[in-house]
């Protein structure tokens, strides 16, 4: 499956290519993303960028790439948060840093707070570990009205390349379909939205 490319059309379970097939895909849109539309940096180290709906693709794509020094995060520190369970560390994640806003005047340890990274997720169920680096999670979204409560299920394949001098790692989410008589079993452990 060397054409597969990454786009909004749900997927089968039995019909998904390999991770490696995946990770080739996301490979190359990551690294075509310097020739896309530059757009508006936030908060000085986040970059936006955007190209328009290709003949495959099903809608834009918009990519969004934040550079950290290791004075705000290691890149142990963020891979233990978006490279394991990252569906659930969307909805909710615990901090054991110091006051951010006390820095410069206290070094004291603050409690574990829990923040939502999401807000809108009010619900996270892990359905089913594919592989261990693959799980099928369903995540349960809250949205202002009018626009009602809905149920994300995805695939998420998380890949960690330690063979280079920098390390990098990729977590792909893909919309997955249980609706198959094949995945009834998965069905039922989805959040009703």
């Amino acid at each position: 499956m060397a054409d597969f490319q990454l786009t909004i059309t749900v997927l089968k379970p039995a019909a998904l290519p390999s991770e490696e097939t995946i990770i080739a895909a996301a490979t190359r849109l990551v690294e075509s993303t310097p020739t896309w539309k530059q757009g508006k940096t936030y908060h000085i180290n986040v970059k936006t960028c955007h190209r328009p709906k290709g003949p495959a693709d099903g809608a834009p794509w918009h990519c969004r790439i934040s550079e950290h020094p290791p004075t705000e995060a290691t890149f142990d520190q963020l891979w233990d948060k978006l490279g394991e369970d990252k569906a659930l560390n969307e909805k909710e994640s615990e901090s054991h840093t110091t006051c951010p806003w006390h820095a410069n005047l206290l070094t004291y340890e603050m409690p574990p707070l829990i923040y939502r990274f999401i807000p809108e997720i009010k619900e996270v169920v892990k359905l089913k570990e594919v592989s261990p680096t693959a799980s099928i999670w369903a995540l349960y979204y809250t949205f202002t009205p009018p626009v009602s409560p809905r149920v994300f299920t995805v695939i998420q394949i998380r890949h960690l390349d330690t063979a280079s001098a920098k390390r990098k790692g990729m977590i792909v989410s893909l919309p997955i379909d249980l609706s198959g008589p094949e995945d009834k079993k998965l069905a039922a452990l989805e959040p009703e939205g």
